[in-house]
């Protein structure tokens, strides 16, 4: 992409014509949902008006505002459901699956997963702080993060979760010294850097060398540190864990990674005479946001998984290991839309004649960064009623003071589209309220979980008074 004095924004290719991505087309009609990208309850009802779990948008936005992330319960638990299922029949009984709780997670959800059956996976004191307070069993929690505090650690050793994954060499030392202070053995997982580039963006691709997470397998790295901990009274070593990055839509990533985890897992059988129980390939696995996405099912990856870890283990001559892995996006993220009101319409002449029309709504970065960090794409649609105008090419803005506050870089809307309407921007369950701000000391929306007709809020919605509460000079 070639650069711009006025800012990458204005390259031609970019921004500065108004020109349709490739996998864009316009629709054979503005009122069809795009397969694949909602949850499983959504639907256009006779009038217009979009409809999850039996509600309106209508009565969704005129009792609890906007902007708001609406949760479609039943989507989002048999989602959940159909990873345990799949990895189980897939490994015959011998597979977990941890909901990978950065994603999305708060109280009720925690709660979804461990009724459920699914363990949990968290990242930060803050996440671990949620899966206790929701009584998740301890043994069914792992805490990750490539910085752990030490007061976390303790935290966790103290519960009694079921697994800590070890991510330097340094942590060795202080999930040791937690276990002897509290007298227990606790068990871990090592991370290893496999060395694989997933196809990916650059900022969620986590298993090449030059990043910070994980103990590298190159220059023996990973296996100095799987000696220490053996060596070590106060832990014991579970297992290998490897992650190769986010929005991944095919196997080939994870075969290589598999292939080198095996390898190493069974030189420690090989090196020290101990049989480690299990492995975690980690998650990533990619949803559709657009038409230009095709992620695989859970039983369809399941199987894809279990055949090349059962013919790598058979040719290593090892027993197949108990296999855990940690989807998030993949549960979480399809059972999510954003609700949002339109503000303010523009059509703004560029580059060459070419025009955008600029929609604004009342959210924006603050509730869906992703556009604006990883380039990602969005589809949206007309939500509070139906259309015969013909399609304008749009790009969805939201209200924040930055020209990338971008929620939707291009989509067909109705060209009678007005200030007032309701937009629904899908695939918004993972990552979006996770990642959410206060920039521009915008309170942060609420998370509405729907099922049967029903309306619940389960992460309230963020006021003045929250912000003001936390100013306190």
């Amino acid at each position: 992409m070639g650069a711009h004095e006025a800012g990458e924004m204005h390259s031609p290719g970019y921004g500065g014509v108004a020109t349709v991505p490739s996998w864009l087309r316009p629709p054979d009609n503005i009122n069809d949902l795009l397969p694949g990208i909602w949850a499983q309850s959504v639907h256009r009802g006779d009038d217009g008006v979009l409809r999850v779990g039996g509600v309106s948008v209508d009565d969704i936005a005129a009792e609890f505002g906007t902007p708001a992330f609406v949760l479609d319960e039943a989507d989002f638990r048999a989602r959940a459901v159909a990873f345990k299922d799949a990895f189980a029949a897939a490994f015959q009984g011998n597979a977990d699956v941890y909901y990978a709780g950065k994603a999305f997670l708060c109280t009720a959800v925690a709660r979804w997963i461990a009724e459920d059956g699914l363990m949990l996976d968290t990242c930060s004191g803050g996440e671990l702080a949620v899966a206790l307070r929701a009584e998740v069993p301890p043994e069914k929690i792992a805490l990750h993060g490539n910085n752990k505090l030490e007061s976390e650690i303790d935290r966790a050793v103290a519960a009694g979760i079921g697994r800590i994954v070890i991510d330097s060499m340094i942590e060795i030392d202080r999930v040791a010294e937690a276990a002897q202070r509290h007298g227990v053995v606790q068990p871990v997982f090592i991370r290893v850097t496999v060395g694989v580039e997933a196809h990916t963006h650059e900022y969620v691709s986590t298993a090449h060398e030059d990043q910070k997470f994980g103990l590298s397998l190159a220059g023996g790295v990973a296996a100095e540190a799987i000696s220490k901990v053996l060596a070590n009274p106060a832990l014991r070593l579970v297992g290998l864990h490897s992650h190769i990055g986010s929005q991944i839509f095919d196997t080939q990533g994870f075969e290589v990674a598999a292939r080198r985890l095996l390898g190493l897992h069974a030189s420690v059988e090989k090196n020290h005479g101990v049989v480690l129980p299990e492995i975690d390939l980690g998650g990533g696995y990619g949803i559709a946001y657009t038409s230009q996405h095709d992620p695989l099912e859970p039983k369809l990856l399941a199987d894809q998984l279990a055949d090349i870890v059962i013919r790598e283990c058979r040719a290593l001559e090892i027993a197949v290991p108990r296999v855990s892995i940690e989807p998030g996006r993949a549960i979480a993220g399809p059972s999510t839309f954003t609700l949002y009101r339109v503000g303010t319409l523009k059509d703004v002449t560029i580059d060459h004649g070419g025009v955008r029309r600029y929609v604004s709504v009342d959210g924006g970065m603050s509730d869906n960064i992703r556009t604006a960090l990883y380039d990602a794409d969005y589809s949206c649609t007309l939500a509070s009623r139906g259309s015969d105008a013909p399609a304008a090419l749009c790009r969805v803005v939201g209200k924040h003071c930055e020209s990338g506050d971008i929620v939707v870089r291009d989509e067909f809307l109705p060209g009678d589209l007005a200030p007032g309407d309701l937009l629904a921007v899908p695939g918004t369950g993972a990552y979006c309220r996770s990642m959410a701000s206060q920039y521009n000391h915008v309170p942060r929306p609420p998370v509405l979980a729907v099922r049967d007709g029903k309306v619940r809020v389960i992460v309230r919605r963020e006021t003045e008074e929250d912000l003001l509460a936390l100013d306190v000079d």
